[in-house]
């Protein structure tokens, strides 16, 4: 029964109309993906050399095992954010005379055949055989190895269990991952020793191979977890999707208060919150948020003013561009109907606008305590929102109106670019080059105060602006309104 499953779910695979289309996008994905397994192996030959040079007075496995705690919460934390469930259309298989064990024992090994499950195999086979099967033999080696492996598919099945379980309450996801910063915040500071307390746990069990039957009872039961939820559930009536609740907060006494603006911003509230594309867009937060703190604690970046304004454009704007770069894509399905209504386009952008800003500037507000790494984070930060709210929000409006993909809101955010057109990429030129560009000439001249500045004054520019500005997205949308709804009505 396994084998006409993985048939059935390999056909669909091929068939699918994602690998007749977007031939050009496919073949850059693929491309870029073998760069990144590259530089992964790369990584895992040179990894001892870089650990000597960074840390000349400690082991290099040392050093490693000391960062294996947060890599297993940090995949974890990844894992959740972007890995999508293992899916099967299971409705036929449900009225036929199918085993539902087999059933649910196929879903959850499919999860396992996730490349995040192997791609760290290029990292940590390489650093085994060069650093600690000479210094421990290959008996210590073997059994650590397969323990590492184990803790990373007892990653995987923990990490769709609880996605399974939290996929609809984002709340959570958001302080799980200020919980994760908080404590990573806390072991740079010193004032609690997690680090120490993982590297002594995988040199222990490096000494004591026999923790593998430890790592297989802990895979065996979040693999257990999962099939028990599955096996709650797997019936037509479960499968069903049903609506438990009604969301009721978004027709509020104060949003009525706003007349018609506040009535389409009640909408766009209801079709963020609807509909899942769009809802796992909103687990990505924690994601932009965390992406500072990879870069601001390292010393080798302090001098590396460009790199600075990158992250800071990333984490105060990573999720704006997410929303204003495909504004309208997402209201695809009724763009007739925003067309046919009474609703005044300067008002209907002015929505968009108003909601990206209210994601950028909370974005900014969450990256706030990046100022114990230096106030001059702080300074980058202030420079790249203000740079965002008021240059990069006009770009992707503007750039929004040649959208002509329809975008399919059922499905997850995660590696899905089914409605993602050439124009959205190179918008991502305006908004992580542009103000390194204009950083860069003044840090070169020994002046980057006065490129941050600048950065922030482009901003304020385009706020008083603002209304000339949104005049010309306006006048773009009503001279591609008709070609946008048609590409809309005939895309898949």
């Amino acid at each position: 029964m396994i084998k006409h499953l993985i048939a059935n779910s390999w056909k669909e695979w091929k068939r699918s109309s994602f690998w007749q289309k977007n031939l050009a996008t496919n073949i850059i994905l693929g491309f870029l993906m073998l760069i990144m397994l590259l530089y992964l192996l790369l990584i895992g030959i040179f990894i001892s050399e870089i650990l000597k040079e960074l840390f000349p007075d400690q082991h290099p496995a040392y050093v490693f095992n000391s960062i294996l705690i947060y890599y297993f919460l940090g995949d974890l934390f990844f894992r959740y954010l972007i890995q999508s469930l293992p899916a099967l259309q299971i409705e036929p298989y449900l009225h036929l005379p199918v085993s539902r064990k087999k059933i649910i024992h196929y879903l959850i090994i499919r999860s396992a055949l996730h490349p995040m499950n192997y791609a760290p195999w290029l990292v940590f086979i390489p650093f085994t055989l060069r650093v600690i099967v000479p210094e421990f033999t290959m008996v210590y080696a073997t059994g650590y190895l397969i323990t590492i492996f184990l803790l990373i598919y007892n990653n995987n099945f923990l990490a769709t269990y609880f996605k399974r379980q939290l996929v609809s309450k984002p709340l959570i996801t958001g302080i799980a991952g200020i919980v994760l910063l908080s404590v990573a915040v806390l072991d740079h500071l010193q004032m609690i020793g997690l680090s120490t307390l993982s590297a002594r746990l995988f040199n222990w069990i490096i000494h004591n191979p026999w923790f593998v039957l430890m790592a297989v009872l802990m895979a065996a039961t979040s693999y257990s977890a999962n099939y028990l939820f599955l096996k709650e559930r797997l019936y037509p009536e479960e499968v069903t999707t049903r609506k438990k609740t009604q969301i009721t907060f978004t027709d509020s006494a104060y949003l009525s208060k706003l007349g018609l603006t506040g009535s389409i911003l009640g909408l766009e509230i209801k079709l963020w919150l609807r509909h899942k594309r769009t809802r796992s867009n909103l687990t990505l937060l924690p994601l932009f948020v965390l992406y500072g703190f990879f870069f601001y604690p390292n010393p080798q970046y302090k001098d590396m003013g460009g790199m600075l304004i990158f992250v800071g454009i990333f984490m105060s704007g990573g999720m704006m561009l997410n929303y204003l770069n495909y504004a309208f894509g997402y209201e695809a399905a009724y763009f007739d109907h925003l067309l046919t209504s009474r609703i005044e386009f300067g008002r209907y952008l002015m929505v968009k606008f108003t909601v990206g800003v209210i994601i950028s500037t909370f974005c900014f507000i969450i990256t706030i305590p990046y100022l114990f790494f230096g106030k001059n984070i702080l300074f980058i930060n202030i420079a790249t929102w203000l740079f965002n709210i008021g240059v990069l929000s006009y770009v992707l409006l503007w750039i929004a109106t040649f959208n002509t993909k329809r975008m399919n809101l059922t499905k997850g955010a995660a590696f899905n670019y089914q409605g993602v057109g050439a124009g959205n990429w190179l918008a991502m030129i305006p908004a992580f080059l542009l103000p390194v560009l204009i950083y860069w000439p003044f840090s070169s001249a020994g002046m980057p105060n006065t490129g941050l500045v600048l950065i922030g004054a482009f901003g304020i520019a385009g706020l008083i602006l603002f209304k000339p500005l949104m005049m010309i997205i306006e006048k773009k949308l009503a001279s591609r309104k008709y070609v946008m709804a048609e590409s809309f009505r005939n895309s898949d």
